[in-house]
């Protein structure tokens, strides 16, 4: 599917001194002031929460595996907001779009990758915690020791740094059209595939790929840790003892539903069904509401990290009256 406007290939589509124009939200022009101020909010409530759950569980001097993983989660969510969220108050604040550079953004698109990746990994990485943590009891100190916990965020990140590469060096290597102007708010895969010359689907195939690494591949392998652990709760007889077990799960169960969700709807698809204002109504949601959520729901669902923030409150208080 040949990109709108696209009569013949640009020479220099390909230059690294090329720029795009982010159009962002350029067709809401009475809607700029209040959005400009709801993403404000929702981003710095965002950086709040995510820093308030990294920092109670830093100074924390036991830290048992599920919050070290969570330590690790806002970190990505920190920085995954960052990477995002600027560029989208920027163009809402110029009327006429915000320019990027092509070294700019596919800086911002690999970050974006990679750091979502990222997550899915950790994703995986939890639900194997919850995994041994209901299956196999017994060994759960044993099995999640410090030494492996660090051992799988590296992987984590390392991973979706490779996937993030990979694909951000695929989709710059391709010819953009003449016209350079992106229909969304950031440097998103299916945006920037659109302004390709192509009219085969060859280069959809680097994001395809990525798709099964970073979104199959990890599902298949949380589906299948939660059919164990579902497997062996049906062995529990005391039904209290069932509704705990499952109740540290549900946080998780939670963040999974919200982060695949969005990511499936947004990037296992077509070309030929790209719609531009669908995709930025989604990545909204998906780039500012569920970060949000993440520090709301664990801190609301998780016995741990809401007794770490109890434990960090008292002690500032005790600073106070000290």
């Amino acid at each position: 599917m040949p990109c709108e406007g696209c009569m013949e290939r640009d020479n220099k589509s390909t230059d690294p001194t090329m720029e795009f124009l982010l159009l962002g939200f350029s067709e809401l022009l009475c809607l700029r002031v209040l959005l400009f101020f709801i993403f404000l909010i929702v981003h710095l409530v965002t950086l709040a929460g995510n820093v308030m759950i990294f920092m109670a569980v830093v100074m924390e001097p036991s830290r048992p595996p599920m919050l070290f993983f969570l330590c690790q989660l806002s970190v990505i969510e920190l920085c995954y907001t960052l990477v995002i969220v600027p560029k989208a108050l920027l163009s809402l604040i110029v009327v006429e779009g915000s320019t990027i550079s092509f070294i700019g953004c596919a800086a911002q698109m690999h970050l974006f990758v990679a750091l979502g990746g990222a997550e899915c990994f950790l994703l995986v990485a939890m639900s194997y915690d919850r995994y041994v943590a209901i299956c196999q009891p017994l060994h759960y100190v044993a099995v999640m020791s410090e030494e492996l916990c660090l051992r799988l965020a590296v992987a984590c990140c390392l991973g979706g740094f490779a996937v993030g590469l990979v694909l951000t060096v695929a989709v710059f290597r391709l010819p953009f059209c003449q016209s350079h102007r992106i229909n969304h708010f950031f440097c998103d895969v299916p945006a920037v595939l659109h302004l390709a010359c192509t009219q085969s689907y060859t280069p959809e195939l680097p994001l395809l790929a990525a798709c099964v690494v970073l979104l199959l591949l990890p599902f298949l392998l949380i589906l299948t840790s939660y059919v164990c652990i579902a497997a062996a709760l049906l062995h529990v007889t005391s039904s209290m003892g069932r509704s705990k077990a499952f109740s540290t799960c549900i946080s998780h169960l939670a963040i999974t539903l919200l982060h695949y969700g969005c990511a499936t709807f947004i990037y296992i698809r077509p070309k030929s069904s790209y719609s531009p204002t669908r995709d930025k109504m989604v990545s909204l949601v998906y780039t500012n509401i569920t970060p949000l959520l993440y520090p709301l729901i664990y801190s609301l669902r998780n016995k741990e990290i809401r007794g770490v923030l109890r434990k960090m409150l008292r002690r500032k208080k005790i600073a106070q009256l000290n």
